[in-house]
């Protein structure tokens, strides 16, 4: 009897280790989507993706539904763009690198739910995701 509880106590830690592994990777990690995260993002929370990487790489493959600005545009621009602040939005960049600073003016514009796509354009193309041209 006590043997049949010990294997149920380590399978509910197991468990709750294995639904919480998520939650400490956003916060180790700052809070990224991976390509299959955003993937559930865009069709389930209905989430708007931001653009920043230059023009002529946007014009080559972007998101589909994607909206481009330029990075240093994004806090006077950010109305231009037509977005809902009610939706969550993903910063889409070329490498994880030029995402930071449009994910802080989009907070700071008071969208609630933003996130940057881990590893940029390069790990949505890795993964094999559809992409959008011109």
């Amino acid at each position: 009897m006590q043997i049949e509880n010990m294997a149920l106590i380590a399978l509910v830690l197991v468990t709750g280790v294995a639904l919480f592994l998520p939650t400490l990777s956003t916060l180790i990690m700052g809070g990224g989507l991976s390509p299959t995260e955003a993937t559930t993002w865009i069709n389930r929370k209905k989430a708007q993706i931001v653009d920043v990487r230059p023009e002529a790489d946007f014009q080559a493959g972007h998101l589909p539904n994607a909206k481009r600005i330029a990075e240093d545009q994004i806090a006077s621009g950010i109305d231009k763009l037509k977005l809902d602040r009610k939706l969550p939005v993903i910063v889409v960049c070329q490498s994880n690198v030029a995402s930071r600073g449009p994910i802080k003016a989009l907070q700071s514009a008071g969208f609630a739910e933003v996130k940057n796509l881990d590893g940029g354009m390069q790990a949505w193309t890795t993964a094999g995701l559809p992409l959008a041209k011109g």
